[in-house]
Parts: structure tokens; sequence; C-alpha cells
């Protein structure tokens, strides 16, 4: 897949997210199924961090200057250092889909990008451009997943009704 196809791959992806994350009250973004699991909320913060300083960031910076440290993330560690849980899910999520918007924008200003550069990893080893690149929808699609199993684990509590007339996971 070139650059351009991820973008619109993306863009789907953004009204996804927008249908899936939208119209949501307090309750239910934060609800979590168990104490260690995240809540959408958490999710939502998550793909904001993700989409400015993960994917965007370091395939950018893959592309521009290969031979430099990429840039730090800690996503497990942000739920905390960031007070994830008092954010205001309706700002993040605008911040959220506006930041994808910006990413779509840059990958289709994007002309002849080198895909193949590749930047060496102390830990995980060679790394090129193109893998943040593919990784990206990805990460999109195992958070679908994700928000999907949250909806539907806070409509099972909420109905105390069997939910297996709809079907099994």
């Amino acid at each position: 897949m070139d650059h351009l196809q991820i973008a619109v791959a993306l863009e789907a992806n953004r009204a996804v997210f927008a249908d899936l994350l939208s119209g949501l009250g307090r309750e239910q973004y934060q609800w979590k199924p168990g104490p260690d699991a995240w809540c959408l909320l958490e999710v939502l913060c998550h793909l904001y961090d993700e989409e400015r300083e993960d994917f965007r960031a370091r395939c950018r910076q893959v592309l521009e200057n290969p031979e430099a440290a990429l840039p730090k993330i800690d996503p497990v560690g942000w739920v905390q250092s960031r007070n994830y849980l008092a954010q205001d899910y309706e700002k993040k999520l605008a911040g959220f889909l506006a930041e994808r918007e910006a990413s779509i924008r840059w990958l289709r200003s994007l002309r002849n990008p080198a895909w193949e550069n590749t930047y060496h990893h102390p830990k995980f080893g060679p790394m090129q451009a193109r893998l943040f690149l593919v990784n990206w929808p990805a990460h999109d699609y195992l958070h679908f997943r994700q928000i999907t199993r949250l909806k539907f684990g806070y409509l099972k509590e909420q109905s105390e009704l069997p939910l297996d007339y709809a079907g099994t996971w």
C-alpha cells in the first residue's frame, strides 16, 4: 500500500471513530469492565496521543531524518502521568479528529517519500518508515475492536439481560 491508500484508510477510520465515540454520556465513557482495564475516555486519550506523538511523528522522523532517535513515547505510562481520567471527553474527541485530519493532510502532501528510509532501533532493529505507515491503520483496527468490546460490555451490564440473541463473540 502506498501513502495515499493509507490516507484514504485513515480518513475512513476517522469517520468510524467519530461514529463510535460520539454522543456518549459520562457514565458510559468512564465505565470499565475491570480495575485494570481502560475506559473509553482512556482509549480516546491514547488515540489522541498516538496520533500526534507516535505514528505521525515517528513516520515523519524516519522519512526526514532516519539517523535521529525516535521521539520517546510511553503509551501505558501516559494514562497516569497525563491524567487521562481527568480529561474532557468532548474536547479530546474533537482534538483527536482534528489531529487525524492533520495527519491525512500531511500524508497527502508528500511527494515521492522515501518509505525505505530506515531507523536502526537499539532494541527492535531496523524499522522502515513504511513500517510506521502500515501500522497506523492497523492500530485503528485494534482499537475499533477494543471500543466495540467496551460498548458491548457496558450494554450487557446496564441491560441486565442476556445478549446471546444478538450472537456471541
